[in-house]
């Protein structure tokens, strides 16, 4: 596949149909367009196997949930949804991207009650996320713009709206020749990229921010329990800004990125080292078993 994402051959399945890839459309006053009343996942099927399947649809309806409207489908629904579009386009390897938002109906305003919820999942063929960094190491910039307060939007929920600031992160990011941005939350700390979680590693232990206000990812969690049955010593704290400076090795997680190590955050370099490397085989071995 190849092209613009709305130009393309295949099937998308749709409020309970799959329907052609180019008729999948909504109204130009769909609710979701206008203010952002949308929550998605991002997933990856390795052999015809989602990996992590029922979490991702859990928490796509915890998603919906979070920003104040129920997905009309159970998780044995969704499920269904995600390897119907996968059979209907014949992809065994792939990623995957359900998408719940509201939709257009009698209310057009910041209050949308009355509007339908409506669901569809789009798969696709997709290589690296970051390219050729899992060799090299990613190159990060560091974003001007800020992770919320919990208080001011629900950061445990895969929002939509959650990701204005790190789509403008990421352009100013490329236009610098990077890969990503380093993101800091509202207090200053070390956080996530835009959309991939962050790992240190100091003296052969490993430290990642606590998650109290960004997204605490699938691959996150999955990573970090891979560490622990290794018998690695896995921080989960708060991370300031000045000890970029003392970490030895630095990588990402996401479902996207998968394990990619990082070369460069701003003015810091870090070794594509031996941990990150294992880490990186371990969890492609992981989800292709």
């Amino acid at each position: 596949m190849a092209g613009a994402y709305d130009d393309r051959d295949g099937k998308i399945w749709f409020d309970g149909q799959l329907v052609e890839w180019r008729d999948a459309k909504v109204h130009i006053l769909t609710h979701a367009m206008h203010y952002a009343s949308s929550v998605f996942e991002g997933e990856r099927c390795y052999s015809g196997k989602i990996f992590k399947s029922r979490e991702h649809s859990e928490r796509l309806i915890k998603s919906g949930q979070l920003i104040d409207f129920d997905i009309p489908y159970s998780v044995d629904e969704i499920e269904a949804a995600k390897q119907a579009a996968l059979d209907a386009n014949g992809l065994k390897d792939a990623y995957v991207r359900p998408v719940a938002w509201r939709g257009s109906g009698e209310d057009m305003g910041v209050a949308a009650a009355r509007n339908p919820v409506h669901l569809a999942v789009a798969v696709w063929e997709w290589g690296n996320y970051y390219g050729d960094a899992k060799t090299k190491g990613a190159k990060l910039d560091i974003a001007k713009w800020k992770r919320p307060s919990p208080e001011t939007a629900p950061s445990q929920a895969k929002a939509a709206g959650l990701y204005m600031i790190a789509t403008m992160s990421k352009h100013a990011a490329e236009a610098k020749g990077c890969s990503d941005a380093l993101m800091f939350d509202y207090r200053g700390y070390v956080a996530e990229c835009t959309g991939a979680n962050l790992f240190f590693v100091k003296d052969g232990e490993v430290h990642t921010p606590k998650p109290d206000a960004f997204l605490n990812g699938i691959t996150r969690q999955t990573v970090i329990g891979m560490l622990k049955e290794q018998g690695v010593t896995v921080h989960e704290r708060v991370i300031m800004p000045e000890e970029l400076e003392g970490f030895e090795q630095c990588w990402l997680t996401g479902t996207a990125a998968e394990v990619t190590p990082v070369g460069q955050i701003g003015d810091y370099n870090f070794e594509v080292g031996a941990l990150a490397l294992d880490v990186a085989s371990s969890y492609e071995k992981l989800v292709r078993s």
